[in-house]
């Protein structure tokens, strides 16, 4: 592993909004999030749910940990994604097939049939988020924000408490 030494930050940039990189990926974020949203809405999903259907359909049953692991969510806020999802019949949660005190999520059915629904909307945002920013910066953009979330900004963080 290779360590980077980090230079402090002067005290008269500390404070500044727009030099704060959480801010400014979270108001990208949701941005973005709110233009896939509209054209999800059709298919009566929004975009967190579009992709906790599209991981069970690529990778199958997983448990809640699992599923909440692959997505960068905590298990707290997934449950909260899940509840409506299960509750239309979207996903069932069932006991895990290796260890039945863990809980399995599936891709039902319907939840496979609404996701093929939501594929049109989804591929027309991807499109008109390309047309704006260009495939090449798109892909660029995809790239770095992949690294952004595979990287161990958790070791540079104290512990908590």
């Amino acid at each position: 592993m290779r360590f980077v030494k980090v230079e402090p930050m002067k005290t008269d940039t500390v404070l500044k909004p727009e030099l704060c990189n959480c801010l400014a990926l979270r108001q990208a974020a949701r941005h973005v999030t709110q233009f896939y949203d509209r054209f999800l809405a059709g298919a009566g999903l929004r975009t967190t749910q579009f992709s906790i259907l599209a991981k069970l359909r690529r990778l199958g049953p997983m448990t809640i940990s699992a599923l909440a692991a692959d997505l960068v969510m905590d298990r707290t806020t997934l449950g909260r994604n899940l509840q409506p999802l299960e509750r239309e019949g979207l996903v069932a949660i069932v006991p895990g097939r290796y260890d039945r005190r863990s809980r399995e999520i599936r891709l039902t059915e319907a939840g496979a049939e609404r996701l093929r629904d939501a594929i049109e909307g989804w591929v027309k945002a991807q499109i008109g988020f390309e047309a704006v920013f260009g495939a090449q910066r798109s892909s660029e953009l995809r790239e770095i924000l992949h690294a952004v979330s595979a990287s161990e900004l958790e070791r540079a963080a104290p512990e908590p408490g």
